[in-house]
C-alpha cells in the first residue's frame, strides 16, 4: 500500500513543526491550514511508544535521518543513538521472538522538524525480560529517563523498568491511546481504512476496497487482542466502552496449543488455513438436512461449534489442521456475533475491527465481514486497517511527541500522504 508519490510527508499536519506543509490544502476548502506551535522542549531521542498487552507487546519508533548535533539541539547524543538506530534498522527479527513489519513502515515523514520513518516493530509479552535485557545493553537510560507507555504491561512491567533499566515508565490510558492512534495513521495515509465489497465466504472472490473514514462517527472499535474490548466512538473524545468478551486472540493461541501443539500464532494460523472445521463443527445442514428456511438459516451456517466431537469416530478423524480451522471460526463466530448485537444495541453501523488478532488473518477478517454484512441484510459494514494491532503504540507515541491536533475535525485539516 502506498500515498499518492513517495514525497515527504509532515504527519503533523504542522501541529508539531509549527510551521506549514509546503503546498498542503485543506479537503474542503483548498486553503492551508494555520500553523500551530508546540510548546515546551522536544523530548530526548529516541522517540518511541510501546503498547504492552496480554500477547503482544507493540512498539512504534520515529528513526530520524538528519540528526546532527547543533545548537538547537544540545541534548542530542548522535553517536549513541546512531547505535540504537542501527541496531532496529540491521534486523527484521530481533532474537527468536522480536520482529519489524517492514511492510508496515511508513516513509517521508516530519516530525519536530526532523525527517524519517516510523517503525513497528512487536514481540510476545512473555519475552519482556529478553527486551529489557536489550535496553539494558544498549543502554537507552543514558538518552532517556521515561518511556512512553499504555496497555494492562505499563502496570504490571513498571517496576521492572524501574529497577533493571532505571527507567520510568508515563502511562497512558489504552483505549484512549487506540482512538487517537486509529485516526491519526488513518489521516496521514488515507488508504489506511478498508472494507471487503460483496463478502462470501469463498477468500478468492472477495475485493479488497480502500474506505474513505475522514467523518466516520458514529462507529464501533472491536479491538481484539487477548480480549476483546468494544467501543462506541461518537467524536474524537467522547467514547465508552460497550462491551467485550474474554475470548479473543488469547483464547485462539492457547486452544490451537493444547489442541493441536503449536507454539506460535503464524502457525496455529497456517495450520487453521489448511483445515477444514465442517470435520469438527456441527452445520444446520447435518441437523435438518439442508436449510432451516423458516427462519432463514442457510445449511451451511454452523450450529454448534465443535458439534462432532462428541462422536469417537469423528474425533479419531479430527486434524490438527482441522481442529485449528474450527477454533478459528468459533472464535470469530462468537467476536462476530457480540459485534453485530452491539452494534444494533448502539444503532451504529460502521464497525471497524482492529487488533494482532487480525494479523496474518484473512480467514477471520473475510468471515467477520462477511457475518456482518449477511446478518444484517447489508445493513452494517465491517472495516479493517492496515496497521491492525499497532494503534495503542501510536497513540503512546504521540503522548510523547506532544501531537495534540486530534481535537480538529477530520472533514476541516489536510490528509498527509505518507508512504508504505
Amino acid at each position: 500500500m502506498s500515498g499518492k508519490e513517495d514525497q515527504p510527508v509532515d504527519l503533523e499536519d504542522s501541529v508539531l513543526n509549527g510551521t506549514e506543509s509546503p503546498g498542503a490544502a485543506t479537503a474542503a476548502t483548498g486553503a492551508k491550514p494555520r500553523a500551530r506551535k508546540l510548546s515546551g522542549k522536544k523530548p530526548p531521542m529516541p522517540w518511541f511508544g510501546v503498547d504492552i498487552g496480554g500477547t503482544l507487546a507493540k512498539l512504534v519508533y520515529f528513526e530520524p535521518d538528519d540528526v546532527e548535533p547543533t545548537d538547537d539541539d544540545p541534548d542530542l547524543e548522535p553517536d549513541a543513538l546512531a547505535k540504537i538506530q542501527h541496531y532496529l534498522k540491521s534486523y527484521t527479527a530481533y532474537g527468536s521472538t522480536g520482529v519489524r513489519d517492514v511492510h508496515l513502515q511508513i516513509n517521508n515523514v516530519t516530525i519536530l522538524g526532523h525527517h524519517g520513518s516510523l517503525h513497528f516493530i512487536r514481540f510476545p509479552t512473555t519475552s519482556m525480560n529478553l527486551f529489557l535485557d536489550m535496553v539494558k545493553e544498549k543502554n537507552l537510560s543514558s538518552l532517556a529517563d521515561t518511556v512512553h507507555a499504555t496497555g494492562g504491561g505499563a502496570y504490571k512491567f513498571e517496576k521492572d523498568f524501574n529497577e533493571i533499566v532505571q527507567l520510568q515508565l508515563c502511562k497512558h490510558d489504552e483505549l484512549n491511546c487506540v482512538i487517537r492512534g486509529i485516526h491519526y495513521i488513518d489521516r496521514i495515509l488515507p488508504n489506511e481504512c478498508y472494507f471487503y465489497r460483496s463478502p462470501t465466504k469463498d477468500s478468492e472472490m472477495t475485493e479488497k476496497v480502500p474506505f474513505d473514514f475522514r467523518n466516520p462517527y458514529p462507529y464501533l472499535v472491536v479491538n481484539v487482542g487477548s480480549g476483546v474490548s468494544i467501543l462506541a466512538v461518537y467524536s474524537h473524545n467522547n467514547f465508552k466502552r460497550v462491551g467485550g468478551t474474554s475470548l479473543g486472540g488469547g483464547t485462539f493461541l492457547g486452544l490451537c496449543c493444547l489442541l493441536t501443539g503449536c507454539e506460535t500464532f503464524e502457525e496455529a494460523i497456517e495450520m487453521a488455513a489448511k483445515g477444514d472445521n465442517t470435520n469438527i463443527d456441527k452445520h444446520v445442514r447435518d441437523i435438518y438436512g439442508g436449510d432451516y428456511a423458516r427462519f432463514g438459516l442457510p445449511g451451511s451456517i454452523v450450529a454448534s461449534s465443535f458439534g462432532f466431537m462428541t462422536v469417537k469416530e469423528k474425533r479419531d478423524q479430527a486434524s490438527k489442521a482441522d481442529l485449528a480451522k474450527a477454533t478459528l471460526v468459533t472464535i470469530t463466530n462468537n467476536i462476530g456475533s457480540i459485534a453485530r448485537s452491539t452494534a444494533l444495541n448502539e444503532k451504529i453501523q460502521r464497525v471497524v475491527f482492529v487488533g494482532n488478532f487480525l494479523r496474518v488473518n484473512p480467514i477471520a477478517m473475510k468471515l467477520l465481514a462477511y457475518a456482518m454484512h449477511y446478518w444484517s441484510n447489508g445493513e452494517l459494514q465491517a472495516l479493517f486497517l492496515q496497521h491492525e494491532g499497532y494503534f495503542g503504540a501510536v497513540g503512546a507515541f504521540l503522548e510523547l511527541v506532544g501531537y495534540k491536533d486530534d481535537h480538529q475535525n477530520h472533514t476541516d485539516t489536510t490528509l498527509c500522504n505518507g508512504t508504505l
